[in-house]
């Protein structure tokens, strides 16, 4: 595997992981007050479209960490409006 590809696959674990602690704490907290509703949709469209462009450029680091990133966002869009 290449280096780049490497790369690639290692920022878009940690920039995804990154999004898991605010997952656990809103769901164990039953909280999501601090979490701003136009924050979390144009962090999903933003995912959205580096999924479309990491198809178009065939870069499976760019589609799978954003596919993973767009689900969690998903469950804190759900729980923010669940908890609301």
């Amino acid at each position: 595997m290449d280096t780049i590809v490497i790369v690639g696959y290692v920022a878009g674990a940690l920039t995804t992981l990154s999004f898991v602690p605010q997952v656990v704490k809103a769901w164990k907290m039953r909280e999501t007050r601090d979490l701003s509703l136009a924050m979390l949709v144009l962090f999903a469209v933003g995912v959205i479209l580096w999924t479309l462009y990491g198809t178009w450029v065939g870069s499976l680091p760019i589609i799978a960490a954003n596919v993973i990133t767009f689900s969690l966002i998903l469950v804190l869009l759900g729980l923010k409006l669940w908890y609301k």
